[in-house]
């Protein structure tokens, strides 16, 4: 017998609390896209790069010499400008050293946030669909998730669901507002909803806001402006998503200081600080003008009309986006079973990477009918996408 264990043996090394999740689905679609050439609507990177005036600051810090570690909560430049954009947004004034903790991006500020406020056996309410990596925070730190679905064609959040979801365990709410994927944004009577549950259960608010300024329709209302969640909300986002910057990972949560000691006390032991020249180069990316957002915002309003009426054309039931840069479409008029199914298909067929958003739901039954397709790409490369999809009418 050989001493030799196999390569799927030696792969199976994993804790009992991460093995149910596999490999994160966007790793598995990209890598399947690339494989067969295929232009990739799946993972929401742009296919554009970042501002010019955001890369030279971070190329600048440098050759300035900001290359040792940065302040575990933030250099103070960027700290004082994530309180004040936060305090222009808002009305609500922030502590730069006590209340703002910057993260190697939004991802690590879930994980800090779970790790260092939720106790495992605690519960949290999560809306699904959900981004991937939720679950997974939840599970490295030992709490129960509560799912809430939200369904099409409105993904309204169901006020019986969402008082049945809250009980004597429960911890948190995370609330993803603009939401991936379903690009929905919480109306203000949701969310006061929410913050009237909190209240009621002395829960606090863990709100992912990473697409706060790609809003198309309604209005991003902050949950921490709502009347007791100033200092039950942990505000989280970063500036990969705005400044299409998304493999720098610079990420921040906002909370009051009792909120913030348990974010940061996870925080010094995950990563302890941000890469100091990108925190140099975010900094500059938060004194943008505010005709670089209207800019911003006018070419993914065109890129959003683009897909999703090229989607309706070709014969997909499209469920348009109030926020993000996602489209949820129902792919059930063309056949196939399921959405990995619909989603291989495409990839192999079709030549054009989507996401299964199966993945993002507790019963993955839920999704089979649904796709998710990226629109943060050249409107080259959604056409092109476009005319590759127009095979499924034939």
């Amino acid at each position: 017998m050989s001493s030799t264990t196999p390569a799927t043996e030696q792969l199976a090394q994993v804790a009992h609390r991460l093995a149910p999740l596999g490999s994160t689905i966007f790793t598995e679609m990209s890598q399947l896209a690339q494989a067969h050439g295929a232009i990739n609507l799946g993972q929401g990177f742009p296919d554009f790069d970042g501002p010019e005036f955001v890369k030279k600051a971070a190329i600048e810090a440098i050759t300035a010499g900001h290359g040792q570690y940065a302040p575990m909560s933030g250099i103070p430049r960027l700290s004082r400008l994530i309180a004040q954009r936060f305090a222009t947004d808002t009305g609500l004034s922030v502590d730069p050293v006590a209340e703002v903790t910057v993260t190697s991006g939004c991802t690590e500020a879930l994980a800090a946030s779970f790790l260092g406020l939720v106790n495992p056996g605690e519960e949290v309410v999560l809306f699904e669909p959900y981004y991937d990596s939720y679950p997974a925070c939840l599970a490295m730190a030992g709490a129960t998730p509560r799912f809430l679905t939200l369904r099409p064609p409105e993904f309204s959040v169901d006020e019986g669901a969402l008082r049945a979801a809250f009980g004597p365990k429960t911890r948190a709410i995370l609330l993803n507002t603009p939401h991936n994927p379903t690009g929905k944004v919480f109306s203000r009577s949701e969310l006061e909803l929410i913050a009237e549950m909190c209240r009621r259960h002395d829960a606090i608010a863990i709100t992912d806001e990473v697409y706060e300024r790609l809003v198309f329709e309604g209005e991003h209302v902050r949950l921490a402006t709502l009347q007791g969640m100033r200092d039950r909300t942990v505000t989280l986002s970063s500036m990969g998503k705005t400044f299409s910057l998304t493999g720098w990972k610079v990420g921040w949560a906002i909370a009051c200081p009792k909120l913030t000691a348990g974010v940061r006390a996870a925080h010094q032991f995950l990563t302890f600080a941000t890469a100091t020249p990108l925190q140099h180069g975010a900094a500059a990316a938060l004194e943008a003008p505010p005709s670089y957002y209207r800019t911003l915002l006018d070419g993914y309003r065109k890129r959003r009309a683009l897909l999703v009426e090229g989607l309706a054309a070709i014969g997909f039931e499209v469920y348009p986006p109030q926020g993000t840069y996602f489209v949820l479409a129902d792919h059930t008029p063309f056949g196939l079973p399921d959405d990995v199914s619909f989603c291989r298909h495409l990839i192999e067929k079709v030549g054009v990477a989507a996401i299964p958003p199966s993945a993002f739901y507790h019963d993955p039954a839920d999704g089979r009918n649904l796709v998710r397709f990226a629109f943060c790409k050249n409107e080259q490369t959604l056409c092109e996408a476009l005319d590759r999809l127009s095979a499924l009418r034939r």
